[in-house]
């Protein structure tokens, strides 16, 4: 039972009119396999080899991430079960979520090119940052910082004119992004990621922090967990810091909210330089 009332709302919103329509995939499969697996009292790396080695596309992709240059290997790695040894088990599994979500989601669209790629990083950095300054469980933060626009290839999927929509949003300085999405859709990729966040079984701290993720008036107010408020904030860092990686200029929510984050979660501009840095090799593997 859920008794927070943002959950409340996230019931509600998936039987308003203007999103009842829209398609919300289901749960892949695979991926709660990948849960069921790591949730067991034993761990059970065979079965996580069983599960990647299924599909020769997600093999591809571990195999290709263990001799990226993150891991300077002397020897390029052949099977699935040499990657996960190379890799680690937690970056393993967060590199099958992350393959698993995209392929659930898959959107042809020049709009999502580098979707996943971006949303990749920015889950990586939500983890670093994320256990660095709160010591949160390393799976929240990915979680977060990949789900956090999960809402946009399910829109763009499923609701006409959606594409041109985000265009005119990041076009606009009059309004926020999602005021642009609610004007002409009566919904926004934070509503619909929320909704995918809970019919997905993610944590309810995530899918809070997804549906207020462009609400930055929530680091003041006590009603939302400190956990789902540092979410909110560690997301734009975590979003200023992929797009330094990919040479784009500084959103216009940090131009307006970066230093309320930064205060919020206690950090100095010493720190986000240093991560800059820290976080390259990672960022620059990161990639299916």
């Amino acid at each position: 039972m859920t008794t927070h009332p943002i959950d409340q709302d996230i019931q509600q919103a998936r039987v308003a009119p203007a999103v009842r329509a829209i398609v919300i995939p289901p749960c892949p499969e695979a991926l709660q396999r990948l849960r069921a697996i790591m949730a067991a009292p034993e761990l059970d790396t065979g079965a996580i080899d069983q599960l990647a080695s299924s599909d020769v596309a997600m093999a591809a992709a571990l195999i290709r991430q263990a001799n990226s240059p993150l891991h300077a290997l002397a020897q390029p790695v052949q099977t699935v079960g040499m990657a996960l040894t190379v890799l680690g088990l937690r970056p393993a599994v967060e590199l099958l979520s992350a393959f698993i979500t995209r392929h659930a989601l898959q959107v042809r669209s020049p709009l999502l090119e580098h979707f996943w790629e971006s949303s990749h990083r920015r889950a990586i950095a939500c983890e670093h940052v994320g256990r660095l300054l709160y010591s949160f469980d390393p799976g929240l933060g990915y979680s977060f910082g990949l789900f956090l626009h999960v809402g946009m290839p399910v829109l763009v999927k499923a609701v006409r004119g959606y594409a041109g929509t985000v265009t005119e949003a990041l076009a606009r300085q009059d309004r926020t992004f999602t005021q642009t999405e609610n004007a002409s859709h009566r919904t926004d990729h934070a509503v619909v990621g929320a909704i995918v966040a809970r019919t997905w079984h993610l944590p309810g701290d995530v899918a809070q922090a997804i549906w207020l993720h462009h609400d930055f008036s929530c680091l003041q107010d006590e009603k939302f967990s400190p956990t789902v408020r540092q979410l909110v904030a560690l997301g734009l860092l975590a979003e200023y810091l992929v797009h330094h990686h990919e040479g784009l200029a500084p959103s216009r929510e940090w131009g307006q909210h970066g230093a309320a984050c930064m205060e919020f979660l206690q950090v100095s501009h010493d720190e986000l330089n240093h991560w800059v840095d820290e976080l390259y090799p990672a960022l620059e593997a990161a990639g299916f």
